[in-house]
Parts: C-alpha cells; structure tokens; sequence
C-alpha cells in the first residue's frame, strides 16, 4: 500500500495533502460521532484491493457478467457471516448504503401510498423513516410516534396509532435514541394490525452483533437492517437480514428494484468484518462503548448538561445545549470543534429551531472506544467539553483545551493511519 501512497503523493499532491490533513485531524481529535467509527486496516484493504474493478450485477450463480468464480464465494461468505452473527434465515449484502437498504425493504414489502408507523425524526428517528423532506415521505403514508416528556416510548398508545392507522409496516428503528426499545412489543403491535415488523439497527448493528443489545429477529422481526460501519467498524454499507419467506422479495427489491451491480470491494470488507465481530475481543470493545456512554453520560450531566430522556442505555446521547449553556447545537459543535472533539448538531423532541441551529447536539463513545479510551478518559473528556461549552468566547482556554485534548490523543492510535 505505501507504494500506492507515494504514486498518490506524486501524481496528485492536493489529493493526497488533504487526505494527510484528515489523517493528522483523525489522530490529533476526539471523534465523538456516533455514527462514525474507525475501520479495520483490513477492511481498508480490501476496499482498496482489484474487486473496485468487477461488475457483479445479479447474484451468486445467476450473473449478468462473466469472470464471477471469486465475486460469488466471496459474496456466498458475506451472506453465511452474516445469517451466523445475527442469528438470521437470510442476509442480503449488496445495498450500498443505509438509505437505499430502506429503501428497497419498503418497495420489496409495499405499494406506494401504503401506511408505515415509525418514529418521527425529531424524537430519534431517521430521514428514511418518513421525515416530510425525504423521498420516502413522500412516496408512502408515514404515522409517527413520539417519546413522552420523560423520554420513554408509551407502547400503549403507539398500539393505538397502529390500530387506528392500520400500517402495513411497523418500523422500530432510530438515530439519535439513547434508550433500548422492546422489540417484542413492537411485534404485538404489528401482529396486533395484521402487519409486518421492521427494525432498523443502523446505530446499534455492533452492539446487536456482540449480543450486549437486544436482537430485533430474537422477538420475531421479519426485517432488520443495519449498516455496516458504526458500531460494526466495517465499510460504509448496508444490510439487510429477513426470514426465509421473504428472501427472493427482498433480494429482487435490491436488484433489480432499486440498484445495479454491488460494490464487491465493499462486500468484501463487509466479510472481513463479520469476522472480526465473532472474535472474543470484538464482544470486549461492545461491553467498553456501553460502558464509555454511561460514564460520559453521567459526567456530562453531573457538569451540568441536560441530557434527553436523562442518560443512555446504548452508545450515543443527545445533549440540549440551548437549555444547558445557552448555545443553539451549531454553536455548540463549533466551540467543540476549537478544543479538537467532533460532535453533531442536533434537533431535540419537537424542536422549534431551524435543523441548521438546533437545540441539540449528539454524541457516541463507539470511535474513541475503538482507540482504546475507558472510563476514566470519559470524565476526562466530559470536563473538556463542559469546560468549553461554559465559555464559548474564552479563546485563551480554548486554545488551553485544544492543546491538552491533542496531547491526550497522543496516547491512542487510530487504527490504519501510522503515528507521526
């Protein structure tokens, strides 16, 4: 690879200086996105390996190009990891990301117009799940529940959505949601309406795998999806897992439904890192980014920071940094950008501020568990952050934080990229 890299240096040194500089960012910062992550260097491998060159449409043993022997085995593998991690009937590896592996599940499943309940976005739910602005919201009918004031999920009166609505899908999944979900009453309501039950665990695919969250297919679930980066440390892809009935719907939903040809580089590394979850030390690294959120969680709070639904039962939190320092979730994720910790902007349950200035922030421990970071650096970080949120226009101690959070980071490496 390091020859690959000089010919890069050479040939097209703007390139190849900003992907040093995000290199040296990466390394010098905290990563606090909870949907980002630090993969494998040899899923990085194999997304930078000869199978960026194949078309593979179709699926093993019913191609629509020669030369398929390797594409087939290696996709054949994808799919037998998957079912084994998951504990799932049937897998489809090929969506090339999270939106369009939805997306395929709904047009697999229904027809347009048909009615889906899912969780309305301000509350924790995703663009795919109906949000007004996406495509999707505006080829099917959307009912969206909300959390209560408390943060919780009132699954009688989501029952009585249902049975008022009459979905043809019921949709358990999020993306800012910091607490676990019961699955099996998700699947009464579904059963209750006569319709199908979906969940997607985007977020929490790692932590599902790693068996340390609930499994969605262990309540009877006839559709999960999961990315498989996040939590899982694999490429930038989706996944879609399904009983066996609706195997050949759901792969025909994919192709030809909604793509052409699979990136095998990526099926591959997805491969790799179905592998890597089944290690010992992968359930480790689970355990850790559970264990990380609680303790930065709770010393965020203790700091002052007013967290929705009061804490975490997974890896991310979101943090009203309106009510807590007085800064909309822009200001918020700029100030921190000052000291060297990434977070996003975030909208909080029924937000009145414009997406762009939200009241929120977001913020996960799957990256900087990856790196190695434990309990005692989660306080540490949690006193950074407050420290700075209290005085966003102090730029002496800003730049105070930002020395001592690159300092810091000089102790945990980031998987694939050499320390300087």
């Amino acid at each position: 690879m390091d020859v690959y890299r000089d010919q890069l240096a050479a040939f097209d040194p703007d390139i190849f200086s900003f992907i040093a500089a995000e290199e040296r960012r990466q390394s010098a910062g905290i990563e606090l996105i909870p949907s980002e992550n630090y993969t494998y260097p040899e899923v990085l491998s194999a997304l930078g390996s000869v199978l960026t060159n194949k078309y593979s449409e179709g699926y093993p043993g019913r191609r629509y190009y020669g030369g398929q022997e390797n594409t087939d085995a290696i996709e054949n593998v994808a799919r037998e990891r998957a079912c084994a991690l998951f504990r799932a009937q049937h897998a489809n590896v090929q969506p090339l990301s999270g939106s369009p592996m939805n997306q395929a599940v709904y047009f697999g499943l229904l027809a347009p117009g048909d009615t889906i309940l899912a969780m309305d976005l301000s509350h924790g739910g995703h663009l795919t799940h109906g949000a007004p602005v996406s495509h999707m919201g505006k080829v099917f009918n959307f009912v969206r529940y909300k959390t209560e004031p408390d943060g919780s999920i009132d699954y009688d009166r989501v029952m009585e959505l249902a049975k008022a609505n009459r979905p043809k899908l019921v949709l358990a999944g999020h993306s800012s949601y910091p607490r676990e979900y019961d699955y099996a009453a998700f699947r009464r309501i579904a059963d209750a309406v006569g319709a199908r039950a979906m969940a997607d665990i985007s977020h929490l695919g790692g932590l599902v795998a790693a068996n340390v969250l609930a499994n969605p297919l262990d309540a009877g679930f006839d559709v999960v999806t999961t990315t498989t980066h996040k939590s899982l440390r694999g490429p930038r892809g989706g996944l879609i897992l399904c009983s066996a009935e609706l195997a050949k719907t759901i792969d025909s939903a994919v192709f030809p439904g909604l793509q052409g040809g699979p990136h095998m580089n990526q099926v591959a590394a997805a491969a790799i890192t179905f592998k890597k979850a089944m290690e010992a030390q992968f359930l480790s690294y689970a355990r850790q980014v559970l264990a990380n959120a609680r303790t930065l969680a709770g010393a965020l709070a203790a700091g002052g920071a007013q967290l929705v639904t009061g804490g975490t039962d997974n890896h991310l939190m979101v943090v009203n940094t309106v009510e807590s320092f007085g800064l909309d979730g822009r200001q918020a994720e700029e100030t921190l950008d000052r000291i060297g910790v990434t977070v996003n902007r975030q909208i909080v349950p029924d937000d009145q501020r414009p997406p762009l200035r939200p009241s929120g922030i977001r913020l996960g421990t799957p990256a900087s568990t990856t790196r190695g970071m434990v309990e005692g650096d989660m306080e540490l970080l949690a006193g950074w952050m407050i420290s700075a949120l209290q005085a966003p226009e102090d730029t002496a101690q800003l730049a105070d934080l930002h020395k001592q959070v690159s300092e810091f980071c000089r102790q945990f490496a980031v998987p694939g990229v050499e320390q300087s």
